[in-house]
């Protein structure tokens, strides 16, 4: 059953263009809560919700790139019906994102007609290491309290930290465990950052250039590593990646 990985399960069969949102690191699907109202009606989107969070908490969660990827990938699979669709994620979402559409361009399958990557870049990304992701608790919620990642009355909430901390350690565990290779996509990349981010080094978003035959450039916007969640940020990117893929799919 792949349904689980995406929400909602059902989208509009009316609308002509899809979207999938991939979540950062430790989130689930409700971070594109505000999204549905700021994308228009013939672009149907999908939050792909990762397991061992939200509804999935009870799910093994992924601690490996390749596998998640190949999972995500059949899912995916069973998912498209044969309309156009993009990729957006943020930060780990940017990076599975980045490796899922690789992965169906090289099986020979309906790719996507562009990514659009926020927060994370092949290269000029610090990526956390393995003795991060296995670091005690109060060190690893001093680095989340740095990044600016959860909201206060969670992290001031033993129960609610209790469901996030193992997603976090699994998913810095899958940033981890990557290893770049250079690989090139066949479709076109946005992307979208922070002007204060702490986890890129500056001129970091310039590296997708060689990843992909047309790259449409950076937004960039003031704010850190989470400057996605300001509402007038989300307005001018989802304004931009629509722009961007109705252009994709009409070539």
């Amino acid at each position: 059953m792949t349904s689980g990985w995406f929400q909602p399960a059902h989208v509009n069969p009316d609308a002509r263009l899809r979207l999938f949102l991939f979540p950062h690191a430790g989130s689930g699907a409700s971070i594109y809560g505000q999204w549905p109202a700021l994308l228009p009606a013939d672009v149907a989107h999908q939050c792909v919700q990762l397991p061992g969070r939200q509804e999935r908490w009870a799910e093994e969660t992924f601690t490996e790139m390749e596998p998640l990827v190949e999972a995500l990938h059949a899912a995916l699979d069973a998912e498209l019906d044969g309309r156009p669709y993009a990729f957006f994620g943020h930060c780990m979402g940017a990076q599975i994102a980045y490796r899922l559409a690789l992965a169906v361009e090289e099986a020979g399958g309906q790719g996507p007609v562009m990514v659009g990557a926020s927060g994370w870049a092949p290269e000029g990304f610090l990526t956390p290491t393995l003795e991060q992701a296995n670091m005690p608790e109060e060190d690893l919620l001093g680095w989340i309290r740095t990044l600016g990642s959860v909201p206060t009355e969670i992290m001031e909430d033993p129960r609610a930290l209790a469901l996030i901390i193992p997603a976090m350690r699994a998913d810095l565990a899958v940033v981890a465990s990557y290893a770049d290779d250079g690989a090139k996509l066949r479709c076109p990349v946005a992307t979208y950052s922070g002007r204060s981010d702490q986890l890129m080094t500056p001129g970091a978003m310039a590296s997708w250039e060689t990843r992909t035959p047309r790259y449409h450039g950076n937004c960039e916007f003031q704010g850190d590593h989470f400057y996605i969640n300001v509402p007038d940020h989300a307005l001018a990117i989802t304004a931009d990646l629509v722009r961007h893929i109705r252009r994709e799919a009409a070539v």
